[in-house]
């Protein structure tokens, strides 16, 4: 861990400020999952969140065709996908693409030859199996580089006009200032304008999580455990961290909050 981070507990969080939690927003991918797979403990608290009028919103890296199938099949409030590009309503309404693309087809081609211009010094990349189904992005897998290489990348993608992040799944290229605290934000204000910045909790476990950690829009954000292996690539900390990783620190912020409901009742 970083000798200079300081970090709470969510056990260490006052009662008083998880009970205002009215809405969670978290990332997926190694925070909503253990090992890759839902549980059935995650399950179980995302309807007892839902039960307490608690809602729940994904935001997630995965594409837009991955998370619109998700979003039908979850007891959510609505997901966004491709880390800030695009955002699923709950229910059957259509999707709103939250990056402007004037022209889809010479969007994909570009990010094309971006990826072949990558791929000219880092041919062991791979494009990931989901790209076909992306609107705002293109993905390629993060297996097997290292923190230098992913270094490289992101100067490289800027070189070339656009934005990068990775997460433990994936590297993203993406348009320059799309990212999930952006969609976030835009969210918020057009579709669920009620919710002050004190009752919403965002969680995450990845460097594309970051921008979820900026205490100026999010002043409650948590890491699940395994975010500790980010720390050092991360420019914005978690306010607090779980005990447990992965799916498991989902479940157990989830169980904080809704004991502090009982506690206040």
């Amino acid at each position: 861990m970083s000798r200079h981070l300081s970090l709470l507990t969510v056990s260490e969080v006052s009662s008083t400020c998880l009970s205002n939690i009215r809405l969670i927003a978290t990332d997926m991918d190694g925070t909503l999952t253990r090992r890759g797979k839902f549980t059935s403990a995650l399950l179980q608290a995302l309807e007892d969140l839902a039960a307490a009028d608690i809602k729940v919103l994904i935001v997630t890296g995965r594409s837009a065709g991955w998370v619109n199938g998700l979003n039908s099949l979850m007891p959510v409030a609505g997901a966004m996908a491709e880390n800030g590009g695009l955002y699923f309503p709950s229910g059957n309404q259509k999707p709103v693409v939250l990056t402007p693309i004037p022209d889809l087809a010479k969007h994909r081609q570009h990010l094309a030859t971006t990826f072949e211009n990558l791929q000219t010094k880092f041919p062991q990349i791979q494009e990931s199996v989901d790209n076909r189904f992306r609107i705002t992005d293109w993905t390629f897998d993060v297996a097997g580089l290292r923190q230098d290489e992913l270094q490289t990348l992101d100067n490289l993608c800027e070189q070339m006009g656009w934005g990068f992040t990775y997460s433990n799944m994936q590297c993203h290229i993406k348009p320059q200032g799309q990212d999930k605290a952006v969609g976030l934000l835009q969210v918020l204000r057009e579709y669920l304008p009620d919710y002050s910045p004190e009752q919403i909790v965002t969680v995450g476990d990845s460097p594309n999580d970051e921008s979820l950690f900026d205490r100026r829009y999010f002043p409650v954000s948590v890491g699940v455990a395994n975010v500790l292996e980010y720390v050092n690539q991360l420019k914005y900390h978690p306010a607090y961290i779980t005990t447990a990783a992965e799916g498991e620190g989902f479940c157990e912020l989830s169980s904080y909050i809704l004991k502090s409901l009982h506690i206040s009742s």
